[in-house]
């Protein structure tokens, strides 16, 4: 067989059994933690749903730890899809920012999965421990690009470069320059101090929402969330100088 037709064969029959099986257990166990939560999560409980014992789903998840790993990734892909195919509808109004957008896409995946965004964000897992460099990282790091072009795009590294961000020490932006590389960001330290700024709003205040903190605005938590999310586009946008700006 040659190279190329050993690239595009086939999964044998045996592998196609083991996706499904692997595939089923995470969805099992995705139901567990909508019905008691990410600490309600036991492997013997979704063995049990799945007619199964626990030494076999063993045998497709050799720890806790895997299986979790499987479903942490799932989650954060999910909700990159979410962001990413938010920004690839026209929103109703067409002044509105990508940002925005695209902020509105995360809370909304966050409010219809709570309990797969507390898996994420919420109190972390006893015992547990995300590989380093690993699927969860990768996974999070795709949706953090959306925002990144969402916020950014347009702007020339040598205006990133030159972003109003005087309130930091030097020290800091040195910090974030070394941090850079070894994080997969290719962004100059003060626009990488914009976006992670960015990204504590965007986040927090679905934390809050997705936590019942703000459960006293009603229906109205969205409007305030848009209203926020443009006041920062807008804050932020003003930092970073115009083309030819010194």
């Amino acid at each position: 067989m040659s190279p190329d037709n050993a690239q595009t064969a086939r999964p044998t029959l045996r592998e196609r059994r083991r996706a499904v099986a692997v595939q089923e257990i995470v969805s099992a166990a995705e139901a567990h933690i909508a019905e008691d939560g990410p600490h309600g999560l036991s492997l013997r409980a979704v063995a049990r749903s799945l007619g199964m014992t626990v030494q076999a789903l063993y045998h497709y998840f050799p720890s806790r730890d895997d299986l979790v790993t499987a479903l942490i990734t799932k989650a954060y892909d999910d909700l990159a899809d979410a962001v990413q195919q938010a920004t690839e509808i026209a929103p109703e109004d067409p002044d509105l920012p990508g940002l925005v957008v695209a902020a509105e896409g995360y809370r909304r995946w966050a409010i219809d999965h709570p309990e797969r965004f507390q898996l994420l964000y919420g109190t972390p897992l006893r015992h547990y421990h995300a590989p380093v460099d690993g699927p969860t990282t990768e996974a999070n790091r795709r949706m953090s690009a959306v925002f990144e072009r969402e916020l950014f795009g347009g702007f020339t590294r040598a205006q990133l470069a030159a972003a109003d961000v005087r309130s930091l020490s030097p020290e800091f932006l040195v910090h974030l320059e070394h941090m850079a590389p070894s994080d997969g960001l290719a962004l100059p330290p003060a626009a990488t101090a914009l976006l992670l700024s960015v990204w504590g709003y965007v986040h927090g205040m679905v934390v809050l929402e997705v936590f019942g903190h703000t459960g006293f605005l009603g229906v109205h938590q969205a409007e305030l969330y848009r209203m926020a999310m443009r006041n920062l586009y807008e804050d932020v946008h003003r930092r970073v100088p115009g083309p030819g700006a010194a």
